[in-house]
């Protein structure tokens, strides 16, 4: 990494830029950082580069799980920057499964730069990229930065989905992760889905049995060939039956 000074500007507006972006069929569409932060709450959080390692397994896909919490807690939008080009960012949106994020490509850097937060990693062969970081904006002033510790490699300490809100709100409730193995026409798996979105499990994971889940995965992971199979926060609950059941006794 260049030595270049990070410093927060916190209490000041965020740059004034233009972004080059790329609708989703295919028409370039200019959009203002007053576009996106005017009026507004916004989380952001920025990155090196698309598709790299902590970015895609870690950065992104907490912020991508957290983001009903952000909104339950008076954020209306989170933003992701990249010194990528459109293309690039609209593809690892898609490979994220993250499309109510938007995806931002600081494609010149010019919007990174402004804020200090451009830096040279040519040892990558990365050329100039954005250093990770994020922040809280407001009807388009900066509240609150989290910039990463000025270290060598990419440190991934500060600038996480869990510190932001902790930020916002210290005693936020996260979500339980819901996840469902189904079958298509099942209708034990219909009553498990209609119980897990009346007790507030609405946004749950859920696969079908097909080419990438097969009964062999279910005897493997429960010993069973039946669905549903459901878990939640890593404890398997088991069919229907036991769904219910489960999710009444949560209520007593």
């Amino acid at each position: 990494m260049s030595k270049v000074e990070l410093k927060s500007s916190e209490g000041k507006p965020v740059p004034d830029v233009t972004f080059r972006t790329r609708t989703q069929d295919g028409q370039w569409k200019d959009v203002t950082t007053k576009e996106i932060f005017g009026g507004k709450t916004v989380a952001v959080f920025s990155l090196p580069g698309a598709f790299t390692p902590t970015c895609s397994t870690s950065h992104v896909p907490r912020y991508n799980s957290l983001l009903p919490v952000f909104k339950k807690n008076g954020v209306d939008e989170i933003v992701c920057i990249s010194v990528n080009d459109a293309f690039v960012m609209n593809a690892w949106q898609q490979d994220q499964r993250a499309p109510d994020i938007t995806f931002i490509p600081d494609g010149n850097g010019e919007f990174s730069e402004g804020l200090g937060m451009l830096v040279d990693k040519k040892g990558l062969g990365f050329g100039k990229r954005s250093w990770r970081y994020s922040m809280l904006v407001k009807n388009g002033t900066i509240e609150k930065m989290f910039i990463e510790p000025e270290k060598e490699g990419d440190p991934f300490e500060v600038s996480d989905a869990d510190t932001m809100l902790k930020y916002i709100n210290p005693d936020f409730k996260e979500p339980d992760n819901v996840f469902m193995i189904s079958r298509k026409g099942c209708g034990h798996c219909a009553r498990a889905r209609k119980a897990l979105v009346e007790a507030g499990h609405a946004s749950f994971e859920e696969v079908e049995l097909g080419e990438q889940i097969s009964v062999k995965t279910l005897l493997a992971t429960t010993g069973r060939t039946s669905t549903p199979q459901v878990w939640i926060n890593g404890k398997h609950i088991g069919g229907a039956d036991e769904t219910v059941a489960f999710l009444g006794a949560q209520k007593k």
